[in-house]
């Protein structure tokens, strides 16, 4: 088959798979290309000549991108920009892969952090290297299916969308063209966070400035790879040559893997989060899909935003945290002591079996007041 006939049967499969997605939501044929076209009623633009604009690079997951805690200054236009790519990812140690679509080619996309009042403008980038459309859904925004409604775009386009972050947290993005194409693409791996700081920094319940000496972004993803009549996992061309086999495994809801950053030990090892003893550590963690309890081994959530929102006061001391699915959580924790934790989904099945699992490597000096082995093990007298 040739690359230009194989291109041309994805997009009849996904096509056929847009007709029989019933009604949720715009399906590709007939997705606005503007607000007008949308039916929204838009008045006139608001004058942001005089705001500050900053340009941002973004880092891939774990990693995050330089911000300030406290704002200075009033409100400012932060320029992202997320190219779309649809790629083929291995997602485990049999060499498992995935046709994946993802946000600057990462799953999780990066995380994006803004203070709340400024702007955010996010250009969209779907190169003609894709076969699909796309768009993006940011649950921080209000209206238009959180900019769903504004940022569709084919292969070979870009769009360009401002909001304004009026709600501090720490928020979900994915795709959301419409169908089942909505899920597909969200555990296809098309989701993201973006946190919003309050503009003078994270508080305790008391109203207590908090800090942060470093901040790790874990995306969950639930993958659903189907398997051949010999129960071995299938790999397919393109998405598109995937989409119905994957939908069959999808409703049945039970994931073949479950994994941190995009594949089973991708935060594990020589990929393991670095950090010392005495460092506050900021863990952003989004699952876009399912409910998930994150639990770190020999330590705790000193302070936790189990839904991630900052207006409200964080949980204290918490051993594990439930982060409802389609959305993000933030915890504060300081090292106390060195060694490696494992940071695990407290469905342990999940954690051990599909790959739920990442890990703090912690330099520094023991603290034997803390903990102490007594005895060491020796025969029962």
């Amino acid at each position: 088959m040739q690359d230009h006939d194989r291109v041309n049967l994805s997009r009849r499969n996904l096509m056929a798979g847009v007709a029989l997605a019933g009604v949720f939501g715009a399906v590709l044929a007939s997705v606005p290309a503007s607000a007008e076209d949308a039916g929204v009623v838009t008045g006139p633009p608001p004058d942001l000549s005089a705001l500050p604009r900053v340009q941002v690079k973004l880092l891939p997951p774990p990693f995050v991108h330089e911000h300030e805690q406290v704002a200075t200054g009033g409100p400012k236009v932060v320029e992202f920009t997320l190219t779309i790519q649809e790629k083929p990812l291995v997602i485990d140690d049999l060499g498992t892969t995935v046709q994946a679509m993802t946000f600057d080619g990462s799953v999780p996309g990066p995380l994006m952090v803004v203070h709340q009042d400024d702007y955010v403008e996010l250009t969209l980038v779907n190169p003609d290297t894709n076969l699909m459309m796309h768009n993006i859904d940011f649950h921080s925004a209000t209206g238009a299916l959180g900019g769903g409604g504004l940022t569709m775009v084919n292969p070979g386009e870009q769009v360009k969308l401002r909001f304004r972050a009026t709600r501090p947290g720490v928020f979900v993005y994915h795709c959301a063209p419409g169908g089942s194409m909505i899920p597909w693409h969200v555990v296809s791996g098309m989701n993201g966070a973006i946190m919003v700081l309050p503009r003078d920094g994270l508080k305790d319940g008391a109203g207590r400035p908090l800090k942060y000496d470093k901040v790790f972004y874990i995306g969950e993803q639930d993958f659903y790879v189907p398997k051949d009549e010999n129960g071995n996992f299938r790999s397919y061309e393109s998405a598109g040559d995937c989409y119905a086999d994957m939908l069959e495994v999808m409703k049945g809801l039970i994931p073949t893997h479950e994994v941190f950053n995009g594949a089973v030990g991708a935060l594990t090892g020589d990929n393991a989060m670095t950090a010392n003893v005495g460092e506050t550590v900021l863990i952003v963690h989004s699952q876009a899909n399912r409910d998930t309890r994150p639990h770190l081994i020999g330590g705790h959530g000193d302070y936790v935003w189990a839904t991630g929102k900052f207006r409200n006061a964080p949980e204290v001391d918490l051993e594990t945290w439930l982060i409802p699915g389609g959305c993000a959580a933030a915890a504060l924790y300081t090292f106390l002591q060195p060694g490696i934790y494992a940071y695990v989904n407290h469905n342990l099945i999940e954690a051990v079996e599909l790959g739920a699992t990442a890990h703090f490597k912690v330099e520094g000096e023991w603290n034997d007041d803390l903990m102490t082995q007594v005895q060491a093990p020796s025969p029962i007298a």
